[in-house]
């Protein structure tokens, strides 16, 4: 019986041996490291999105503008390669948005006692039917169609009747998104480590085991229904300190018509230019810095749903940086605008981009207001309107020095203002110029900016995202 077992035991280390020198992918060839690899992946491109790829420019003027006198910082810098949007967010696009926040809100009630209760739709119980943290069940349609009288209730509680004319129309203050962003980046700060002795590399330094003090947004609705959104100082404690929420209404705010052009008539893009079908494919307008990237995280948020956890290696969608936005626009060539000439129309007299030509002539382009998203060439990276249509929102926090606070690899200054900030410091950087500026507005390198709460008929955005594949160049 002894024999039977020392002759089994050299069975096993046998095989244990050999299953570790094996020919398979963890193989170690005799003792050699190969190392440990994956299947490398080709990223497929995002709906409506070009790859940039990654590259160096020389970013911002070298000399003043001699008519304007406005001088830009200028610095060499390198970009990685992203995705961006070919066009700016249509209003077809931001609409999608704005009905999803709306039909979300109309499946909680339908869910909700006081509108008839109908748990079907939210989801409570996973397919073994453990408990599960509960959530809405959009395979579950709306009975758009012939509802019960709770559910007819529940459909009507998101919009309102104008008093003055009887319209029926979406209650704009009640479409509120509430998402959360991780910071990685604050999170993986040393200084930021859980533990004190990681903090700091020096040996000759004493370990410091006094309290981190940290900041983080937190946002709540309060009870008188407003939302309330707040940056809270408390010592670290956990990595959920780095997690921060934003509640944000997101609906645009379609009076900006009105209110950037005092004395005049343009009732008709206050009441049309969002809603109505012939302006889908226009850029979205009167939509802020928070608002543009409440759009950002749902549309992050929407495409992993759709992916159903497939989608370990893709990046979220954000708003492009400063120094992204200015590399991908003045295209391969690097020049001025957007497209290879220096002027602003061909030879035949078509113009390159929608914006003002002449002293209050805004239709010597063919166009008013905004124009249809991508109507104009695309430059050399395959993207349209990077001159004129609507300016753009960045990511960036905008200084007077600009870039030259900033790394020259994948340049970013951020900070997302608290609501106690002073508000010179919650200005954001808004690129490409519009339909009511002038030529020297529309140059790749010209900067401008706006406030994160403000919105304006002339400011949109497109989005971008990291690539995560291996760049061709």
């Amino acid at each position: 019986m002894m024999r039977k077992i020392i002759c089994l035991s050299t069975i096993l280390a046998t095989a244990l041996l050999v299953s570790c020198m094996g020919t398979g992918k963890y193989s170690t060839m005799g003792g050699e490291v190969t190392g440990i690899s994956g299947t490398a992946i080709n990223e497929p491109a995002p709906y409506g999105m070009v790859l940039v790829e990654r590259g160096s420019i020389k970013i911002g003027e070298a000399e003043a503008d001699s008519l304007w006198g406005i001088t830009t910082p200028v610095k060499d810098i390198s970009v990685d390669a992203f995705w961006m949007d070919e066009t700016e967010v249509s209003n077809a696009k931001y609409r999608q948005f704005v009905y999803w926040v709306r039909d979300s809100i109309i499946r909680e009630r339908l869910a909700d006692p006081a509108y008839g209760g109908d748990e079907t739709f939210k989801i409570t119980e996973d397919e073994y039917g453990e408990p599960v943290t509960p959530y809405l069940n959009w395979s579950k349609p709306i009975p758009w169609k012939k509802p019960t009288e709770d559910e007819q209730r529940a459909i009507e509680s998101v919009y309102i009747i104008n008093p003055i004319t009887g319209d029926k129309m979406l209650d704009a203050s009640q479409m509120n998104y509430r998402y959360e962003v991780y910071d990685y980046t604050q999170a993986a700060l040393r200084k930021h480590r859980l533990n004190p002795e990681e903090r700091n590399r020096n040996t000759d330094v004493p370990t410091d085991y006094a309290e981190v003090i940290i900041s983080k947004d937190t946002a709540y609705i309060d009870d008188e229904g407003r939302i309330v959104n707040e940056t809270v100082t408390r010592p670290l404690s956990s990595p959920y300190d780095f997690l921060n929420t934003y509640i944000i209404n997101i609906y645009p705010d379609t009076t900006c018509w009105v209110n950037d052009f005092p004395n005049s008539n343009n009732e008709l893009y206050l009441n049309l230019y969002f809603s109505h079908p012939n302006y889908s494919e226009y850029p979205v307008v009167g939509v802020s810095w928070e608002q543009a990237n409440a759009f950002c995280a749902w549309r992050t948020d929407y495409l992993l749903r759709g992916m159903r956890g497939q989608a370990k290696y893709i990046q979220r969608y954000r708003l492009p940086s400063e120094a992204e936005w200015e590399y991908a626009a003045r295209g391969k060539e690097g020049g001025k605008f957007p497209w290879e000439s220096g002027d602003t129309k061909s030879d035949k007299g078509c113009y390159y981009a929608n914006y003002k030509p002449g002293e209050g002539n805004y239709t010597k382009d063919g166009n008013l207001i905004t124009s249809k998203c991508g109507i104009y060439s695309a430059n050399s990276n395959g993207l349209y309107d990077m001159a004129g249509n609507v300016a753009e929102w960045t990511s960036t926090m905008y200084t007077e020095a600009g870039i030259l606070q900033m790394s020259d690899i994948n340049p970013d200054l951020q900070y997302r203002a608290a609501k106690e900030d002073p508000y010179s410091i919650k200005k954001k950087t808004v690129r490409g110029g519009s339909w009511k500026d002038p030529v020297r507005f529309i140059q790749g390198a010209t900067r401008a900016y706006e406030y994160q709460n403000e919105s304006r008929s002339y400011i949109g955005f497109r989005c971008v995202r990291s690539y995560s594949g291996v760049s061709r160049k």
